[in-house]
């Protein structure tokens, strides 16, 4: 599982003339790399739909040594696609969260990229308000038999990219949220996994969070299973990672945290090394 290179795709490309939409800083959102495959998600909100567009020249170079690429079914973006009453749904979100609901709907299969997380062979997802239940399954679809993907669920009213929420840190330790527990977590201690709850994030009240929460102290990425990045202002965070044996690399990306991503977010593993192996029956 350890990540030999990994890159930070940076963003020189502007958005198409006569659209605007979001910044396309984070490639994590769009893009997830399987083996030697590139997956281009489909994206769910509107205003991401041409993000994918500032990585092409990135990817038609890994295409050209080898790699494949792979885009998922675009969405059209129609009304179907949304639960028009759901922004009337405040009181009931907790527990239409617990069911598998969101404001998307199954109109047409969408994910984001960021709502899958890897451990080798097993895929871990979540259903959430960019990704339903026929993206889910047309990932399972494409990368079976080779890879499993299982669905998680979270107590998230507003679950949204799962890297804040549940993060694998090496086989057989991950690291969860104590705010949204995971429903299947059963499933990795059945397995003989360690289970670590995350540290409170110590960003303060009047940082600006534009587009996220303060359990982006969770965004961490793993170079390998012995060395971690984590935020330079997140103490505590440090202090978990150094008791579990893992060296802390603090650079500071805390004002980067205000449009919504953290080092998971800003990056994008695209060579690993060792054997793929399988966790979970």
């Amino acid at each position: 599982m350890a990540a030999q290179f990994l890159t930070r795709l940076l963003n020189k490309s502007k958005a198409p003339q006569g659209h605007s939409g979001m910044y396309a800083a984070m490639p994590r959102d769009i893009l997830m790399v399987v083996g030697n495959e590139i997956i281009e998600a489909p994206m769910a909100w509107r205003g991401c739909f041409f993000e994918y567009r500032a990585y092409h020249p990135l990817i038609k170079q890994y295409f050209k040594k080898g790699a494949k690429w792979t885009t998922a079914p675009k969405p059209t973006m129609a009304d179907e696609l949304y639960d028009q009453d759901y922004a009337n749904l405040k009181e009931e979100r907790h527990k239409l969260a617990l069911q598998g609901k969101f404001v998307t709907k199954e109109h047409k299969p969408c994910f984001d990229a960021a709502d899958f997380i890897r451990a080798d062979r097993d895929i871990f997802v979540q259903r959430s308000q960019v990704t339903n239940s026929m993206g889910i399954e047309w990932m399972r679809h494409h990368l079976a038999p080779e890879y499993k993907v299982h669905t998680l669920s979270f107590n998230d009213p507003v679950a949204m990219h799962i890297d804040a929420t549940f993060n694998i840190l090496r086989p057989g330790l991950l690291m969860t949220n104590p705010d949204h527990p995971c429903q299947q977590i059963d499933m990795f201690k059945k397995a003989g996994w360690t289970v670590v709850k995350a540290s409170r994030p110590m960003v303060p009240d009047d940082h600006p969070l534009w587009m996220s929460s303060k359990w982006l102290c969770m965004n961490i990425l793993m170079l390998d299973e012995k060395r971690v990045m984590v935020d330079a202002n997140e103490t505590t965070t440090q202090k978990l990672f150094e008791d579990l044996g893992i060296e802390t690399i603090k650079p500071n990306l805390r004002h980067a945290n205000s449009l919504g991503g953290g080092f998971h977010c800003w990056t994008s593993d695209i060579r690993r090394c060792g054997t793929l192996q399988s966790y979970f029956n």
